[in-house]
């Protein structure tokens, strides 16, 4: 079966490459708050609103990109896991590909209902952070373990 809006196969370890040092990176610069002033830019932005009161549509504003950097790296690497064809792609492979989007799109607007109807102010914010990167990862996660389960029943009859 040809999938034209999957990634080669080889794409999915360059992504557990960026993706573990990124994901550990990117949980210690939360936990510990870094924000080293190398990374203290005048980046461009839109719906720019200074707490000064100064608003714009589109201009410069200063920020400490690192935040941005692990997100995007993230982001990039969790794509590259997620949407890499397997070693061997089939009918069966893509069944189990669709059924793990379908069910962590799910999970992750169960979590996102929960929370708007129970998580409030800065901690909301924060669900919505985390919730951006939850249905790759849920999917992940998913896709993974229904491919483990399908290998060892397939294991169990030879």
């Amino acid at each position: 079966m040809k999938l034209n809006y999957l990634f080669p196969n080889r794409y999915k370890k360059i992504g557990l490459i960026i993706l573990i040092p990124s994901l550990i990176f990117g949980l210690i610069t939360v936990i510990y708050d870094l924000e080293p002033e190398i990374l203290d830019l005048n980046v461009p932005a839109i719906f720019v609103n200074d707490i000064i009161g100064e608003q714009e549509l589109v201009g410069l504003t200063d920020n400490n990109i690192l935040n941005e950097i692990c997100g995007a790296l993230l982001i990039i690497s969790l794509i590259l896991v997620a949407f890499s064809k397997e070693k061997q792609e089939d009918e069966l492979i893509a069944k189990i590909r669709l059924e793990s989007l379908v069910w962590a799109t799910y999970l992750n607007y169960g979590i996102l209902l929960f929370a708007m109807l129970f998580v409030y102010e800065l901690s909301f914010l924060w669900v919505m952070i985390f919730n951006m990167f939850t249905i790759l990862l849920f999917f992940i996660i998913r896709f993974n373990w229904q491919v483990i389960k399908l290998n060892k029943s397939l294991s169990y009859e030879e």
